[in-house]
């Protein structure tokens, strides 16, 4: 690879937009010139990927996450954030000069009342889930997802100051400043705890610099072993301290209760106020709230949900088939028999995380039509919602759909043929057309 794309890649991830912006249409007209091939598309994807807005563990921003995944020959690619909207402009304006289907998402956690009493996808946390809306064409106008939105954003500050003054007493004289060190690593202000770990590697490596007294600090503070001290900031160190003190059991950890997160029946209103589909999300199915899968996808769905979230990466190892992947196999089935389009990516927010899954694997292929199926769908929701307000969600689908089944066709159709390049014959549509008459105007 050359110089010049090498530094216009790097350039992607500045915290300047304008240099970002600038960085993206240089390699663009490289690409329309020649000078850099237009790779084949691959039948891969990846629709949940952390940009910088909320944490990457590789500083991508929403600019160079769209051009790597056209880099890789992606079918489609998705942005996901913690708790805001804030990639969305940028990446859809990305994937749209690179003629690559796209969709935005937001994650966060909430608390679910019918399961208070029982773990569900977030380790040790009792009714607290994480959760996801899924498809954002636009910013909510709705006044009240707003609201809600901002709330999100306040409630999580609120949580970073609160467990800073915890951990900074138990890692004194290693103690961070949230104005100072933390939102100086975020471009928007939107910082995670995984922001709040690295602020706390780079503020002990500068109160010791000699590395044999910061090892020291380490051992004596979080118990690391030679093995996990990775100077300064290696990912097994960022993992132990992020552990021991910000997880359960850890100094600055208090266990979340009703209070703590929205409901989920909340989020869900949010989510189809603001254009968006409600969407649950899936660890692994070992925990208790998750081995009653039924119950917890049909309480998530009578208030709203109607897709479906999975990691594939951290539910199989090649070639060693174990109960994690039954347990994979047994959701999508359940999912898909539910008619929930099911999403999949791999988070991009800890190191070690694959920039896709591999779909060349025995274990992931029976799943592919599945998963294939999926991001057609909910790229047709942000097709046309963008298009004129005809989402997934919207009163349109609900008067023109009989049953899941056919909407999820027709919505699966146009998420595979509208390209961002051949959306502009979509102009003029709206809720007088029936679904046989816009799937025309695609030649689909």
């Amino acid at each position: 690879m050359s110089d010049g794309i090498q530094h216009l890649e790097a350039q992607l991830d500045d915290f300047n937009p304008a240099a970002r912006h600038h960085a993206l249409k240089s390699l663009v007209q490289m690409v329309n010139d020649g000078d850099f091939a237009r790779p084949h598309e691959q039948p891969i994807h990846n629709l949940h990927g952390h940009t910088f807005f909320s944490y990457n563990c590789y500083g991508y921003s929403p600019s160079h996450f769209a051009w790597l995944a056209f880099r890789h020959g992606f079918e489609a690619v998705g942005a996901v954030d913690f708790d805001v909207v804030d990639a969305l402009e940028e990446f859809h304006d990305a994937c749209r000069l690179l003629d690559l289907r796209s969709v935005v998402s937001l994650e966060s956690r909430v608390f679910v009342p019918e399961f208070s009493t029982r773990v569900i996808n977030s380790p040790g946390e009792p009714g607290i889930a994480y959760h996801m809306a899924v498809g954002f064409t636009e910013r909510p106008k709705n006044p009240d997802a707003a609201k809600f939105l901002q709330s999100m954003g306040d409630s999580s500050e609120r949580r970073n100051r609160d467990l800073i003054a915890r951990v900074n007493a138990f890692t004194d004289p290693v103690k961070l400043d949230y104005d100072k060190d933390v939102l100086p690593l975020t471009p928007n202000g939107n910082a995670t705890e995984r922001h709040i770990v690295l602020a706390y590697a780079r503020k002990a490596a500068e109160v010791f610099p000699d590395r044999a007294k910061l090892a020291e600090f380490w051992k004596q503070k979080i118990g690391a072993a030679d093995a996990d001290l990775e100077q300064p900031e290696g990912a097994r160190l960022l993992n132990l301290i992020r552990a021991k003190t910000m997880k359960k059991g850890g100094a600055g950890y208090v266990q979340p209760g009703r209070d703590t997160f929205p409901l989920m029946a909340d989020m869900n209103r949010f989510a189809l106020q603001s254009g968006a589909i409600p969407t649950a999300a899936w660890l692994d199915g070992t925990s208790d709230g998750e081995k009653c899968m039924d119950e917890l996808l049909r309480v998530s769905m009578s208030s709203g949900v109607a897709a479906f979230n999975i990691i594939p990466d951290r539910n199989y190892t090649p070639g060693k088939p174990d109960q994690k992947l039954q347990n994979l196999y047994d959701v999508v089935k359940l999912a898909d028999g539910l008619h929930l389009p099911v999403i999949i990516g791999t988070e991009l927010n800890s190191a070690g995380n694959k920039f896709v899954d591999r779909f060349d694997t025995d274990e992931i292929k029976p799943l592919i039509p599945v998963f294939r199926k999926g991001w057609q769908i909910v790229h047709g929701h942000a097709v046309l919602q963008r298009a004129a307000g005809l989402g997934y969600c919207s009163d349109w689908t609900r008067k023109n759909f009989a049953d899941d089944a056919g909407k999820n066709i027709f919505y699966g159709a146009i998420g595979l043929h509208a390209r961002p390049s051949l959306e502009p014959k979509l102009a003029g549509i709206g809720p007088q057309n029936t679904p046989a008459e816009i799937l025309a105007k695609l030649g689909a």
